[in-house]
């Protein structure tokens, strides 16, 4: 049959099983939402205030659901606008297909209005990037978009379609959507070496990394970790692809980890990092990091291996293909005493904390949300100090639970992935944890919470600075504050009023829980401005090229 490209952008997507979308209308994606106006029975449009949200929101979807998140921008800025996303989700492996708009074919090239050549700006942070440039390659390239985003490491890919091809017509033939196909273990001779390394081990420890849940491993990893007895520490990506409460999740590892993660890093004699890239925020010092061990990459993306720290053994391909294979044949393992160690040093180390009666502490609001929320409720965060501190309290039981910018570190990040979530999962609670000068850069899409009633919980922990540049300015550069007091005058809980959205404040903490209960209780957005101190500090720390011996407990 005969469709336009606009059409044809509509059914390639009902192809891929996409059923809700993320974006901004703009004059050279006309002939798009005018489809889309056609399609809306079939495919929910979520309008978001600005090109950036619409990206977060698509990556939040992606990675609360584990399918593919969906942009759709006009041309010029509303594809620049979504560069930051798009990064966003590619340091971090979540799949996201973003469809721009730009103008006719006869028109590129000549900086016409609107015209920017989004293709050639996305090369560095995309799997791929395509322009379109006939309506027969339009369907083509959409499937290889979708293909694509998730074969092996997933990540982002942009498909721009000039306006002219969306009006053309062209024969459509609908097609099912590629088998996503395991990548196969490459040197499968490695595993009986990886094994026996395992049985010779009194000390194992398990870095865990966000590889684990985009590969759907989780279930295997466990199996994994009590078969070899392990303690399971995980990076912030990998935080939720094991139970919290499990005896052997130790928690989150690296610069703002627990101590006990610092020291099992330096007693342990084999680590095995499974789905992680030993990021800087980890490996703080390259070349000491697990320097007296035994170190195993279990890794997709055969460019990891050996790029931030030198391993003695790798095996490459689907970590659950791996996981698998490793337990296969292998006898249980006990550790009781590199176990006890371990509990020892989960209570050798108490971070100072602030007098209860001066400000609520964001431990206090953490843990009334752990109370409060079901395992499977979502937690999404934007980036800062806040992050850190859900990352080290925030009861996280279940994958694709906790959403946080990573490896970018997208200040702002964290509303548009609420927003994501809780479209995609209106039956389950979703809390932001956000800090006030993260707020202030996504706030506008309060908007969309409100346009759309989706019942997120904005928890901002708000301490009037910039938190945690601040506290790195008090620890490196001799309490030097360069702008990160910036004197807002901003009242959220008006604000929120302004958007039609319920504001409330937490001043104290015996506030904290009847607050949150009755945010819970209202079913609609709400806004809790949450006073923390603004010398509150994440500890411990681990200071950047540093190692657990040189560890910050007080400031």
């Amino acid at each position: 049959m005969k469709l336009t490209g606009a059409d044809i952008i509509c059914e390639c997507l009902l192809e891929q099983g996409v059923d809700t979308v993320f974006g901004y209308p703009g004059g050279a994606a006309l002939n798009t939402y005018d489809a889309l106006y056609k399609y809306s029975d079939k495919i929910r449009h979520i309008l978001t205030a600005h090109e950036q949200g619409a990206s977060h929101a698509a990556d939040g979807y992606a990675r609360s659901t584990g399918k593919t998140g969906v942009v759709i921008t006009t041309s010029g800025p509303g594809a620049t606008n979504i560069v930051t996303g798009i990064a966003t989700a590619n340091i971090d492996s979540i799949p996201v297909v973003a469809i721009t708009a730009n103008v006719n074919l006869d028109q590129l090239g000549r900086d016409s209005f609107q015209e920017v050549d989004i293709v050639n700006i996305v090369k560095p942070i995309t799997k791929g990037s395509f322009l379109v440039k006939s309506v027969e390659e339009l369907a083509p390239t959409i499937r290889r978009a979708f293909a694509l985003a998730n074969e092996g490491r997933k990540g982002p890919v942009l498909v721009d379609v000039p306006k002219d091809i969306t009006a053309m017509t062209a024969e459509y033939e609908p097609q099912p959507p590629a088998k996503e196909e395991k990548a196969p273990i490459a040197n499968p001779d490695v595993i009986g070496r990886v094994q026996e390394l395992i049985r010779k081990s009194r000390r194992p420890m398990i870095y865990a990394g966000g590889g684990i849940i985009g590969a759907g491993a989780c279930e295997e990893f466990k199996h994994f970790a009590e078969l070899i007895d392990a303690p399971v520490c995980c990076s912030l990506m990998g935080l939720g692809c094991f139970p919290a409460s499990h005896p052997l999740c130790v928690g989150n590892i690296g610069m703002h980890g627990g101590y006990e993660t610092g020291m099992i890093t330096a007693a342990c004699d084999l680590i095995l990092a499974v789905g992680a890239r030993f990021s800087d925020r980890v490996a703080g010092d390259r070349e000491k990091f697990g320097s007296q061990a035994k170190i195993v990459q279990l890794e997709i993306d055969k460019n990891e291996i050996n790029k931030n720290v030198k391993v003695d053994e790798y095996v490459l391909g689907d970590a659950k293909l791996i996981l698998n294979a490793l337990t296969e044949g292998m006898e249980q393992q006990s550790h009781t005493v590199w176990l006890s160690k371990i509990e020892e040093w989960k209570h050798s180390l108490v971070p100072e904390s602030l007098p209860r009666s001066e400000y609520p502490q964001p431990v206090e609001v953490i843990g009334a949300v752990n109370a409060l929320k079901a395992d499977d409720d979502i937690i999404a965060t934007d980036v800062g100090q806040h992050q850190m501190w859900v990352a080290q309290h925030a009861r996280i039981e279940v994958e694709k639970t906790l959403l946080t910018s990573g490896g970018m570190g997208t200040m702002g990040f964290g509303m548009g992935a609420a927003i994501g979530a809780q479209v995609s999962h209106p039956d389950r609670r979703v809390f932001l944890f956000t800090g006030d000068g993260s707020f202030h850069m996504n706030l506008n899409e309060l908007v969309t919470l409100k346009s759309y009633n989706l019942p997120v919980v904005v928890i901002v922990m708000n301490n009037t600075v910039l938190g945690m540049v601040r506290q790195w300015q008090k620890l490196f550069y001799g309490n030097r504050f360069s702008q990160t007091d910036p004197h807002r005058a901003t009242d959220f809980v008006a604000l929120a009023n302004a958007f039609g959205i319920e504001g409330m404040r937490i001043d104290t903490s015996e506030e904290i829980m009847p607050t949150l209960k009755k945010a819970l209780s209202m079913n609609a957005p709400v806004v809790i401005d949450c006073r923390i101190s603004p010398d509150a500090n994440v500890l411990p720390m681990i200071p950047p090229g540093k190692t657990v011996n040189e560890i910050v407990t007080s400031m």
